[in-house]
């Protein structure tokens, strides 16, 4: 009979957090979407749980409950690699490993004909603990026969369980709570006023009615509960990058001649490539010097691409904007990380645009490749207590189509610059001044009492300005054109 195991590391983020501070371990932790006293509370661990912070909070909300509350960012990107390194070191006790989409950290493995490899499953589940434990991860693992079975006592039981038959995993599955599974916070109040919280009570429900009144979600967990819908296990099968290598026979020390032999390699990586119905998008240079060791650059194309032309164009702007290389190069290697070719529909007529966005989005590429991947940023409004917190600076990678809206009247642009200290001889310059307007607070990082003006110079201009109240100064804030 087949056997299927499902792994969870409870609150995925909040355990990042931990192994990025390990001094947090025995305070109250919370991961929020911005550092700063407005930022939303998304996770939490037991401890702050216990003193009634809850997911949805203001940081300062949680503060008022928990003066040690501590908190930072886990960007998505650091979720996701680390979410991949957990299921690299899975795979070493499972060829058949699934990821769970919605919920990083939590894995399905095949964990049929193993026993004769670890004698028992409690003993095979027991080995993906400890070494996952070594990693600096806690896990619950639960062994059963059905992917929700599985899932559903993995997230309501801690360490290990291993069930014996179909009609235990069963009984077992309908007595866990539903606050447990990945329903809304609303659904699960509504469910609770009808006194059902079970799976088993949930699964008893018409399937009609959660349709119409919970919507697509609840309604496909419920069919999982009720035994309706059974998905297969759905396997990543992960293919290793392309790569290419050249060692030299020579210290090459020439911006020229290294450029032509990646060039070499370039080709046939994007042959092999173009053979899995693949296409480049990133490709990582990795260069051994002779005396400095090995230094890696990533390159990424506006939009995935197997254009050998547009990608030694790229390389060459990164190889260039060092000016001349530290030292004689020993060895070469390409790695192309890559995903699959999408098939475009051919219109019948093809609309030309006025702008070419693909033309635009290789631009940004080439400005990418020559000053790194920092270089194009964009502003993104965020909550705050001061005007200069109020926004801030994220990477993007390619150019969404614009959405103008139309105004009836000219638009005043309100530039912020860093505060900029200024002498008292321009304020006594302004010939006429708006405000006062005043912003004080900042408690939770240190005392801020400004007093904001506009205020309108002989020479037409309009500064923002403002006078600190507690450093004794006036200081530019910016200026509105």
């Amino acid at each position: 009979m087949d056997r299927t195991a499902c792994v969870n590391l409870p609150v995925f983020p909040i355990q990042l957090l931990l192994r990025r501070y390990p001094g947090w371990c025995n305070q109250p932790v919370a991961v929020v979407d911005v550092e700063k006293p407005q930022g939303t509370i998304l996770r939490v661990n037991e401890r702050a749980r216990a003193l009634r912070i809850r997911p949805g909070m203001r940081y300062t909300a949680g503060l008022s409950l928990a003066r040690d509350l501590r908190a930072a960012v886990v960007p998505e990107k650091e979720l996701c690699r680390a979410a991949k390194a957990v299921g690299r070191r899975l795979r070493a006790f499972s060829p058949r490993i699934e990821p769970a989409a919605e919920e990083p950290g939590l894995f399905w493995l095949d964990a049929s004909g193993l026993t004769r490899l670890y004698g028992s499953l409690r003993t095979w589940a027991g080995s993906i603990r400890a070494d996952l434990h070594r990693a600096g991860f806690h896990a619950a693992v639960a062994v059963g026969f059905s992917r929700f079975g599985c899932y559903a006592l993995v997230k309501s039981k801690k360490g290990l369980l291993v069930l014996a038959t179909p009609e235990d995993e069963q009984r077992a599955a309908r007595q866990v709570p539903l606050d447990r599974l990945a329903l809304e916070p609303e659904t699960l109040e509504i469910l609770a006023r009808l006194d059902i919280k079970t799976v088993g009570r949930f699964a008893e429900l018409p399937s009609a009615g959660i349709a119409r009144r919970f919507g697509a979600a609840a309604l496909r967990l419920h069919n999982l509960a009720s035994g309706r819908l059974h998905p297969p296990l759905q396997p990543e099968m992960p293919s290793p990058p392309a790569t290419r290598q050249m060692v030299l026979d020579y210290r090459e020390t020439n911006l020229g001649r290294l450029m032509a032999l990646i060039a070499q390699l370039l080709d046939p990586l994007l042959q092999e490539l173009a053979g899995r119905r693949q296409t480049l998008s990133e490709i990582r240079i990795r260069l051994v010097f002779d005396r400095l060791g090995a230094h890696t650059e990533r390159i990424r194309p506006a939009a995935p691409t197997l254009d050998a032309r547009q990608l030694r164009d790229l390389i060459r702007l990164r190889l260039h904007s060092a000016g001349k290389l530290p030292d004689g190069v020993a060895e070469i290697g390409l790695t192309a990380h890559s995903t699959a070719i999408v098939q475009h529909q051919q219109h019948l007529f093809r609309a030309r645009p006025k702008r070419d966005p693909a033309a635009a989005n290789r631009a940004l590429a080439r400005v990418r490749a020559e000053l790194g991947d920092n270089a194009v940023v964009r502003a993104r409004i965020c909550k705050g207590h001061l005007p200069e917190a109020k926004f801030t600076w994220e990477p993007f990678d390619a150019l969404s189509p614009p959405t103008p809206h139309r105004f009836n009247t000219g638009q005043l642009i309100r530039r912020i610059h860093p505060p900029l200290v200024l002498p008292h001889a321009i304020w006594q310059a302004s010939t006429r001044t708006h405000g006062p307007y005043i912003v004080s607070g900042g408690w939770w990082r240190q005392d801020v009492h400004r007093t904001y003006y506009f205020a309108e110079t002989r020479d037409a201009e309009m500064l923002w300005v403002y006078y600190d109240g507690i450093r004794k100064r006036w200081c530019l804030q910016g200026r509105v054109e």
